[in-house]
């Protein structure tokens, strides 16, 4: 009974760094970068910038140039397919740097090629970039 038990527990831990490792791939596919990195990328015509806040926040600041698409909502995919082409490069950014990591991972599953500003709209104005309104 306790080789059993120890059995399990050894698999389920097995299970878990598996799943882990899986998890993890996913965000190997999409790069994030510093601010000055994203602001380099951002003068590529090949490059379409995505803003994944509220519209509330994108009209307290945002870069320039922003496409806004909103990543809480539940058309946040229909919206990026019709309003993001897919043979250019989406640089994505939010307030902190969280949501444009789930974004990134979304749109990275559906066939973007990603790359995310680490640290969002916060790193970029802290660094003194330009920020409109």
């Amino acid at each position: 009974m306790n080789k059993m038990f120890l059995l399990l527990v050894l698999f389920g831990v097995v299970l878990a760094i598996w799943a882990m490792k899986g998890r993890n791939a996913g965000s190997d596919a999409f790069k994030s970068v510093d601010n000055d990195e994203f602001e380099q990328l951002l003068t590529d015509s090949n490059v379409v910038l995505l803003d994944v806040r509220t519209k509330s926040e994108f009209d307290e600041g945002h870069l320039r140039g922003a496409v806004l698409i909103d990543v809480k909502t539940d058309s946040f995919m229909m919206a990026a397919r019709d309003r993001l082409p897919k043979d250019k490069i989406i640089a994505v950014y939010c307030r902190s740097g969280r949501r444009s990591v789930a974004a990134a991972e979304r749109l990275t599953d559906d066939g973007y090629q990603v790359v995310n500003l680490k640290g969002g709209i916060q790193s970029w104005s802290a660094a003194g970039k330009e920020v409109v309104k």
